[in-house]
């Protein structure tokens, strides 16, 4: 048995020219099933006669299921097969998705939703696949498109939602939605070639086991804390608890021979800062959609509010998605001739534009639709990079792993997010008709906020060491250099 390198000619055909839309499609699948029930909460404890706050859990349950397994089937692709894991995160939300069509017991919903949050992993998977079958030429646009995903799914979930809750039974959502995993499952299946790429050894079983219970500790506690209340027992436990079981799950893995995760690795700059920015860019991305959808909604009597329906604000987000399409290959250029980092730099402060459009005028829709579009316009510059930056500070035989702490750290910008808002928003209310809603002020706040993140995550950016490595030659997407497309590790068994 002998070693030799694959040649990118290698894998030709309709399945080659497949694998990116088909990974995409896969990407869009994810967010869109997180999406998709966000119409339904308001309704859904009369349709399962259960309680607010157990309904709650349907969107709880896939955010911790998508934090625990992300890196943990990330480092099982790159042990074991990234396309095998990647089948499996697919199959798993198909079969969730599925469950949630039969039934409407509120129990078996939330544990469907739990099954469906294992496609937070299908991103970076993909991303790492892209990595080792592509031609470096092929690479940045690539994964600029897979990084992307998430907000064009997001952008598209909504308005497909409401559409099926309006005009059909709320089943029908989850079957249109277990319709579209079985095909991306089967075009996956069908297209997509087993990395060659391994990174082989012993499954770090304690190290997962201890990040999915400090990851469960710290979210729930970040989700729950406006509900539970702040300064609550179980909230203030649960936060503690996180403390001590990361703390000694760090030393865990600074001591184990084949850790979950490579913490040496993730200490220095190249990978410690675009895991930073990772984070700060998901808070200010989530808090365009979340403050958006809140804002058109409110009743027109607030002064400030439209009143739309939950369709008419699906559409209204639905240019945000289209942007996220349209500009990704344009920031794949932008890196390829500037750097990653300065991609970066320029989501961050783009981002911030949009929002000082969002408190400049949020009452007439033209502009709010306009300042959410300059939004995602940073946010697709801002997504494209981050993926790009892991890929040229870490091994090959490390992408999915790598990839999958970032894409962590975007989950948790994103809670963290949605409980700022929320806490915002609580302390700015005035009575409308008998009910309490948010003041203009308040989204303003929230808004600025959003903007001061996405101006510190520009700031991360321009911190992070050029792409110019001390040692070699500057690792640019189509430059061949230590960690391009036929650098160490990118081999295969033959006999």
């Amino acid at each position: 048995m002998k070693l030799v390198p694959i040649s990118a000619g290698e894998r030709t055909g309709i399945c080659t020219r497949l694998t990116v839309p088909v990974l995409a499609f896969g990407g869009i699948l994810m967010a869109v099933m997180q999406t998709v029930v966000v119409p339904l909460l308001p309704d859904l404890p009369r349709l399962t006669g259960s309680s607010p706050g157990a309904v709650s859990w349907l969107v709880t349950a896939t955010l911790l299921a998508g934090a625990v397994l992300t890196p943990v089937l990330g480092r099982a692709g790159d042990m074991y097969g990234k396309r095998r894991v990647l089948l499996a995160a697919l199959g798993l939300m198909t079969a969730g998705s599925a469950l949630c069509a039969l039934t409407s017991d509120i129990r078996v919903l939330i544990a469907a939703r739990a099954l469906q949050g294992a496609a937070a992993a299908v991103v970076p998977l993909s991303i790492s696949i892209l990595r080792d079958e592509l031609p470096p030429e092929r690479t940045g646009s690539a994964v600029a498109l897979m990084s992307s995903t998430v907000g064009i799914g997001a952008a598209l979930g909504l308005p497909l939602a409401a559409l099926i809750v309006q005009y059909a039974d709320w089943h029908a959502m989850f079957w249109a939605t277990s319709a579209l995993g079985a095909i991306g499952l089967a075009l996956a299946w069908w297209t997509v070639a087993e990395s060659p790429v391994r990174s082989p050894g012993r499954f770090d079983t304690w190290g997962a086991l201890g990040l999915a219970a400090g990851l469960v500790c710290l979210l729930l506690a970040v989700s729950q804390g406006g509900q539970w209340g702040w300064r609550s027992a179980p909230v203030i436990g649960l936060f503690a608890g996180a403390v001590v079981i990361l703390s000694v799950w760090w030393r865990q893995q600074l001591r184990a021979e084949q850790p979950l995760v490579d913490l040496r690795l993730a200490a220095g700059r190249r990978v410690l800062l675009p895991h930073v920015a990772a984070l700060l860019a998901g808070f200010a991305f989530y808090a365009n959609s979340l403050v958006t959808a809140q804002l058109v909604q409110a009743p027109v009597a607030s002064g400030y509010g439209l009143g739309l329906s939950i369709v008419a604000t699906g559409l209204c987000l639905l240019p945000n998605g289209v942007i996220m399409l349209v500009l990704s290959p344009v920031s794949a250029r932008v890196s390829t001739r500037h750097g990653a980092r300065v991609t970066l730099a320029i989501g961050g402060a783009v981002m911030a534009l949009g929002y000082v459009v969002r408190i400049v005028d949020s009452r007439h829709l033209w502009v709010i639709i306009l300042g959410a579009a300059v939004v995602s316009t940073g946010t697709t510059f801002a997504y494209s990079a981050l993926p790009t930056l892991i890929l040229r500070a870490v091994p090959p035989t490390q992408t999915a792993s790598a990839s999958g702490v970032n894409v962590l750290m975007r989950t948790i910008g994103q809670s963290v997010c949605s409980a700022a808002v929320a806490a915002v928003l609580v302390q700015h209310t005035t009575a409308v008709d008998g009910l309490r809603v948010p003041t203009l002020p308040g989204y303003q706040l929230a808004f600025a906020m959003a903007g001061i993140i996405a101006l510190v995550a520009c700031a991360t950016a321009l911190a992070i060491p050029s792409e110019k490595a001390p040692d070699g030659p500057e690792r640019t997407a189509g430059r061949p250099g230590p960690l391009a497309a036929d650098g160490p590790g990118r081999e295969k068994l033959t006999p």
